[in-house]
């Protein structure tokens, strides 16, 4: 069985940072397109970044140059480090991967942005 364990959200003030990470487990053969998405209270899920097994990235605009994807391939983990987070950052992030062509999410982290 596979899975995706997330982690690294938080309370942070508005203009700190953070990084999450998320670490697939399991019987994996490999790990293809990863990616982050967020859902904020009363608003539907949105995809945050992605990044592909050949490291192409893709971001939302509203997070374009604060947050950046990145991933190990040798630890099956993807990153997000945000950067000049702001109150409307906050959400629950959930994870996304393609592992052995199945898709899976984690279980997702609450990152608040308040002072």
């Amino acid at each position: 069985q596979v899975q995706l364990v997330e982690s690294g959200g938080g309370l942070v003030q508005p203009g700190g940072s953070l990084k999450l990470s998320c670490a697939a487990s399991g019987s994996i053969f490999r790990v293809f397109a990863m990616g982050w998405y967020r859902q904020a209270p009363g608003k539907e899920r949105e995809l945050v970044a992605t990044i592909t097994g050949d490291d192409n990235t893709n971001y939302a605009a509203s997070v374009k140059g604060r947050f950046t994807i990145s991933r190990d391939n040798a630890k099956n983990t993807v990153y997000l480090q945000m950067n000049s987070l702001k109150p409307e950052d906050t959400a629950v992030y959930y994870c996304n991967a393609d592992v052995n062509h199945f898709e899976l999410w984690g279980q997702g982290t609450l990152v608040t942005v308040s002072s």
